[in-house]
Formats: C-alpha cells, sequence, structure tokens
C-alpha cells in the first residue's frame, strides 16, 4: 500500500483526519515562531547568545515531560487539547510589548510557557489518538504527523522571518495565536468515544476517551510510572533507547554541520540551508511510507533500518562533494525519524489508558533529552577534532546501534510466544 493510500486511510477517519489538521494548523505557527524569536532578540539585543537561548526556551520544557505528561492522564483530554490551545494563544498575544532589550525578557517568559503547554498538549494528543484512532491506522497518523511537521518546518519559518523583516515580531506573534485559536475549534469538533462500560476492553476502548480517571499512587510514584511504564516493557525500552542513542548522534551531526559545509565541502555558511531542506525533504517523504511499512515489517526492523540510513547519511559527510552532501542530508532526513514514527506508535498501543499520557512526554523526553546534550557537546568537540573524524565515529556509532537493535528484533522473533507485556 502506498504512500498516497496511507494519507486516505487517515483522512477518511473523522478523528484521525481532524487531529491532523489541528497539528497541521498549530504546527504551522509554532515553527513560524521557532526561527522568528531569535531573529526578533538579536535584531533588539545584538546578542548572538541570547538569540540562541530562545531555542532553548522552548526545547527545555521537555525535561519536565514527565510531569507535565501527568496532565494528560489527570483531564479530559479533548478538553485540553481545547483549551490548551487557547492558552497557547492568549500567551502570544502579550508579544506585542516586546520592543526593546529591556522588554525581552517577556518573550522568554512566553517561550517557556510556549514550549510547556506544547509538551501538555503533545502527551494529550498520543493518548487520545491512541484511544479513539483505530490501531491499524496509528502507524500511518504517526508517519502523516511527522511529514505535517516537517513539512511546516520547510515552509513557516520562511514565512515568519518573511513578516518579520517587513512588519516585525508582533506581525509573527499574532499570526501564530490565530493559528492556535484555529487548533483549538479543530480539537473541539473532535469525535471522540464516550467513557466505557465497566468490563469493556481497556485496550479497545479506554485510552483517550473523554473520561480518564485520575491514576492513584504517591506524588513521585506518579510521575515515574511513565518511566517504569518504558523500562518494563520488552516492546518500548529498546526502541527508546535506540531513539535516545540515535538522537544523540544527531545532535552531534546537527553541531558540526557548519565546520562540514566550510572545512569538508568547502561552501558558504548559506550552504547549510539548503542542506537542510534537502534533509526536510528526506522527513517529509519517510512520513508518507512510515505507515505502509510499518504493516510490512516489525517495529525494530523498520526502526533500526531508518538508524542505519541515518548512519550511512552522516558517515558520507566525510566525503567532498556537492552531489554526496545532498544525497547524505537526504538519508539523514530519511532515516532519523523511523525510530521515533515506530517508538511512538509501540507506546500508544502497548501502554495502559492510565499511565499513557506520562509515558508518551517521558518517551519524548528520554528520545530528546540527549538530542541537547550532544549540540552542546559537539559544539565543543569540533573545536578541537577534524570534523570527518567526527562525523565518521558518529556514523560508526549509528550502524552499530541498528545491528544491534535488529539483532534484537530476531532474537525476539525466535523466542516462545508470550503474553504482550
Amino acid at each position: 500500500m502506498g504512500g498516497g493510500s496511507a494519507v486516505v486511510r487517515v483522512l477518511r477517519d473523522r478523528t484521525a483526519g481532524r487531529c491532523l489538521a489541528g497539528v497541521v494548523v498549530s504546527g504551522f505557527g509554532t515553527s513560524a515562531m521557532w526561527l522568528t524569536a531569535g531573529i526578533w532578540v538579536k535584531s533588539l539585543t545584538g546578542s548572538n547568545s541570547l538569540a540562541a537561548l530562545t531555542v532553548f526556551a522552548m526545547w527545555a520544557p521537555v525535561l519536565a515531560g514527565p510531569a507535565l505528561g501527568a496532565l494528560a492522564d489527570r483531564m479530559d483530554r479533548k478538553a485540553l487539547l481545547v483549551r490548551g490551545n487557547v492558552v497557547m494563544a492568549c500567551l502570544l498575544v502579550p508579544l506585542v510589548l516586546v520592543d526593546s532589550g529591556r522588554t525581552v525578557w517577556l518573550l522568554f517568559a512566553v517561550l517557556v510557557l510556549y514550549g510547556a503547554s506544547g509538551v501538555v498538549l503533545d502527551a494529550a494528543e498520543s493518548a487520545l489518538v491512541a484511544g479513539t484512532v483505530p490501531a491499524s491506522l496509528l502507524a500511518d497518523f504517526n508517519g502523516l504527523r511527522m511529514t505535517a511537521n516537517e513539512g511546516m518546518k520547510l515552509v513557516a519559518p520562511l514565512a515568519g522571518a518573511g513578516l518579520y523583516a517587513r512588519f516585525g515580531g508582533p506581525a509573527v506573534a499574532l499570526p501564530a495565536a490565530a493559528t492556535c485559536a484555529l487548533a483549538a475549534l479543530v480539537f473541539a469538533k473532535l469525535p471522540v468515544r464516550k467513557t466505557p462500560a465497566a468490563g469493556d476492553s481497556p485496550r479497545d476502548s479506554a485510552p483517550g476517551l473523554e473520561s480518564v480517571p485520575a491514576p492513584a499512587g504517591s506524588w513521585r510514584g506518579e510521575l515515574t510510572a511513565g518511566l517504569r511504564r518504558i523500562g518494563s516493557s520488552a516492546a518500548l525500552r529498546p526502541l527508546v533507547t535506540a531513539g535516545a542513542a540515535t538522537m544523540f548522534l544527531a545532535g552531534v551531526n546537527g553541531a558540526v554541520t557548519f565546520a562540514y559545509v566550510d572545512e569538508v565541502v568547502g561552501r558558504a555558511p548559506a550552504y547549510a540551508g539548503v542542506l537542510y531542506a534537502v534533509q526536510g525533504a528526506g522527513s517529509v517523504a519517510v512520513g508518507l511510507l512510515a505507515g505502509p511499512l510499518l504493516r510490512r515489517l516489525p517495529e525494530r526492523v523498520f526502526a533500526a533500518g531508518g538508524i542505519a540510513l541515518f548512519a550511512l547519511g552522516v558517515g558520507a559527510r566525510t566525503v567532498s562533494s556537492d552531489a554526496v552532501a545532498a544525497a547524505a542530508s537526504a538519508a539523514i532526513g530519511f532515516g532519523l525519524p523511523c525510530v521515533l514514527v515506530a517508538a511512538m506508535t509501540a507506546v500508544q498501543r502497548e501502554t495502559p489508558d492510565a499511565v499513557l499520557g506520562r509515558t508518551a512526554a517521558t518517551a519524548g523526553s528520554l528520545m530528546t533529552a540527549p538530542n541537547a546534550v550532544a549540540l552542546a557537546l559537539g559544539a565543543g568537540l569540533v573545536a578541537v577534532v577534524d570534523v570527518r573524524v567526527l562525523t565518521a565515529s558518529a556514523g560508526a556509532a549509528g550502524v552499530l546501534a541498528a545491528v544491534v537493535l535488529a539483532a534484537g528484533a530476531r532474537r525476539r522473533r525466535g523466542a516462545p510466544a508470550s503474553p504482550r507485556s
């Protein structure tokens, strides 16, 4: 079944199609703000360091994923998606007051709160989708969600930068707020099933439903429930671990991009933008194919293949050639999302409803945090280590991770059947 069929299968399902529409609408505003915030701070303060901190401000709340994800397990998830997007819209409106270096603190405060809201909404969406979208469409939905996100990253930042250059920061903040408000309207129209009667199958009908009972237990126990679930699951643990390792290597690769463009390819820094666009196109393509491929391949095999392709792309950055540079970027963009899509689909399928929000947020934190660590580490290493050594080492490590994950998949297929963990 091709990528076009996957699109049709998702869009024909009312809940899946509207969830995807909400993701696309809100994602446009988020992606526009992602680039514009840095430009805005740079123009007001002249500081490269403060401009770089805008990305960190939006990303930092991911570290609190387990705690923020708990909200998705305690609240009505549809209502949380609606109200959360309304809150995000309201947060962006005060940015019209940011007009000098003295008021730039307001932008940072809004970005942190905006990022925290995004973590909560991602967890709520994952949990709601798992219970309302047919299991046969989960991989398709997650793949198309990746396509939508990556597509927005290609288009929205350029639109945001253009609006900023012509009209200033408020001209980006207010449309971004409007996209959040529109997303709230889309999510308000989601056809979500009611809470099942006692005795109904928990996986068939419970996850992501309109009424979610608050899980019992200690505060610390609740916050670590997602981590315990991942650690105890033979299906989730290897995928999340492989995702974390791959994102670490992706961080190293990202940190050396400009050095690679300068020292290996011999191009101006702006050439990195071309490579990022090619990489984004690869991610858009794999999102369309993820659903059909995951119906034919075990999740670990699909993820291992993606990691191997990503690793080969990173390793190819030892070669000084424009053609190789473009092919390597496409391979990186195509391969990197595979393990993320496979891991999140497994989380949605394998996790009990009571801890699904926290488990999804915890998995996201575990797979995202290594990227930031590696970005900082790579930025330091590239000053003292030849970029070819770094890319070759990262590529080799990625191939090893793919081999380990694939070997585990073969062992699991050869093991006696056991109840799903």
